[in-house]
């Protein structure tokens, strides 16, 4: 399952994918993950939360945040919950781009039994349909 939460610079989208990872952090009987561009989020979560930067790993464009997310599923079976901020600044702007990376996200979802939360920076009547198929909008 993947969610999506959308709107421009500013709309608060950080502050409820913070209350999200709370939320998924007390429900979890496994790992919750939070990937974030850089290292904002540290004094937001919980320590039981395991924080992923991208800058740190080198991570661009949606190839390489793919190979990231995939090698975390990999490496933990438990994990139960990935929440992602900024998926734009780390993937790029283009939708066709982001469409084609939810797909394999989605399949991803279903094979790893993973929920799949990500921030992005539009507003949810520019996100195409080929956004939407794989994604519930909030």
């Amino acid at each position: 399952m993947i969610t999506l939460l959308t709107g421009t610079k500013g709309s608060g989208k950080t502050k409820k994918l913070i209350a999200l990872i709370a939320d998924a952090a007390q429900a979890s009987a496994g790992h919750v993950i939070c990937v974030e561009q850089k290292e904002a989020l540290r004094y937001d979560v919980k320590t039981s939360v395991r924080l992923v930067s991208t800058e740190y790993y080198g991570v661009e464009g949606f190839d390489a945040f793919y190979g990231l997310l995939t090698g975390l599923c990999a490496g933990d079976h438990d994990i139960t919950d990935i929440l992602v901020d900024a998926t734009l600044r780390i993937g790029s702007r283009d939708m066709d781009e982001l469409a084609a990376f939810l797909a394999k996200v989605n399949a991803l979802s279903e094979k790893a039994e993973v929920k799949f939360t990500f921030t992005v920076s539009t507003d949810t009547e520019n996100i195409p349909e080929s956004v939407k198929e794989f994604c519930e909008l909030k």
